[in-house]
């Protein structure tokens, strides 16, 4: 474990600070979509802390953990730039769903039934839904939603997924936009309210859920899916 000069050798600081990646990992997990896995964030930070402990020197006056984080989650953050957390083809028919609800929403004055974003996508009902599975994992605020530039030239991911402090839900801190998100989940169809509820408020996931329902597990990927969507719509990301 010690070097001939009695210090800890890097293999050992390296476990000696493994939970500090974690703990920054799981941190920008709860702000990151389902498909991106906690395991590939802590590989990459591994490598961030390694080349924090070769590059770090207590003259410069910084705690290393300080030091150590900045890197760790530098290396996180160029890991998911890199990315593309959804498929091109996904991506498209989320858009595709999004508009087809708004333009009902606007001829209606009403959220559309399933079958109605069906008939208006031109899709039979079971390809709809087909369509909705192929899309799962989707979430409410992309980074393509915000823009790479904030008001400093600073990034969406830098400003919201950076801060490990940070609450997990800051990126909804400003107080119109909370009450927006509100107001649009209580005017969703009783269902897709449920289906919100249950996994977001109660951390539940869609196997305990279908469960409640009594209904499969895939039906309740599609209603989440739909209701992401429903939502995007009323909060004007898309």
């Amino acid at each position: 474990m010690y070097t001939v000069h009695g210090q800890l050798s890097l293999d050992a600081l390296i476990r000696q600070h493994a939970p500090l990646v974690r703990r920054i990992a799981q941190h920008m997990m709860a702000k990151l979509p389902p498909s991106v896995e906690l395991d590939d964030l802590i590989q990459v930070g591994m490598i961030g802390l390694a080349d924090a402990l070769s590059r770090y020197e207590a003259s410069q006056g910084v705690q290393f953990e300080t030091f150590a984080s900045q890197r760790i989650r530098g290396a996180m953050l160029d890991e998911l730039r890199g990315n593309d957390w959804m498929s091109r083809s996904a991506r498209k028919g989320q858009k595709d769903i999004e508009a087809a609800i708004h333009r009902l929403e606007q001829t209606l004055g009403r959220p559309p039934k399933e079958s109605e974003i069906a008939q208006e996508m031109a899709l039979e009902l079971a390809e709809y839904q087909e369509l909705l599975g192929r899309v799962r994992g989707t979430q409410l605020i992309y980074l393509e939603d915000i823009g790479q530039g904030g008001d400093e030239g600073e990034s969406f991911l830098d400003r919201h997924v950076a801060d490990v402090e940070a609450d997990p839900f800051a990126q909804l801190r400003d107080h119109r936009l909370r009450q927006a998100l509100v107001q649009a989940i209580e005017n969703l169809p009783e269902r897709e309210k449920y289906v919100m509820a249950m996994y977001y408020e109660h951390d539940m996931n869609l196997k305990e859920i279908a469960a409640v329902l009594e209904v499969t597990e895939s039906r309740i990927s599609q209603l989440h899916s739909q209701a992401i969507a429903r939502l995007r719509t009323k909060m004007r990301l898309h």
